[in-house]
């Protein structure tokens, strides 16, 4: 199932690039076409601060996992509640590699955007 995910993160990615690419290249008039770069620019900007949000907040989750797998051991529960714990620790972690893996794959899309943009800002 992750890995499906990644799938489609970047085909909706690509799609998005797509989108932009044809949508820049038919547009004729050079006003028109830096406007709509622009939009694009700006929409891309703010989707690429979002995922660097975002790696703040897997930092915070990384240090939590930290502290639980610490806390675990300390504890002296049995072992079913030991075994539960690292369970549920070992989904966090792989859930928060999964969207770290995500969030690359949307920067990564969001600056050959921002790139294409560019360039169709700056040659006429």
């Amino acid at each position: 199932m992750k890995y499906l995910s990644y799938a489609y993160r970047a085909v909706a990615n690509f799609a998005f690039l797509a989108l932009v690419y044809f949508s820049l290249n038919f547009i004729g008039n050079y006003q028109q076409r830096a406007i709509v770069a622009a939009l694009v620019l700006a929409y891309a900007g703010m989707r690429a601060v979002s995922a660097a949000h975002g790696f703040y907040f897997f930092k915070a989750i990384q240090k939590l996992e930290l502290e639980t797998r610490r806390l675990g051991g300390l504890a002296g529960e049995g072992p079913s509640a030991v075994a539960t714990r690292r369970a549920l620790v070992g989904d966090v972690v792989s859930q928060r590699q999964a969207g770290e893996m995500k969030s690359y794959m949307d920067l990564f899309f969001l600056a050959i955007i921002a790139v294409l943009c560019i360039a169709k800002i700056v040659t006429d």
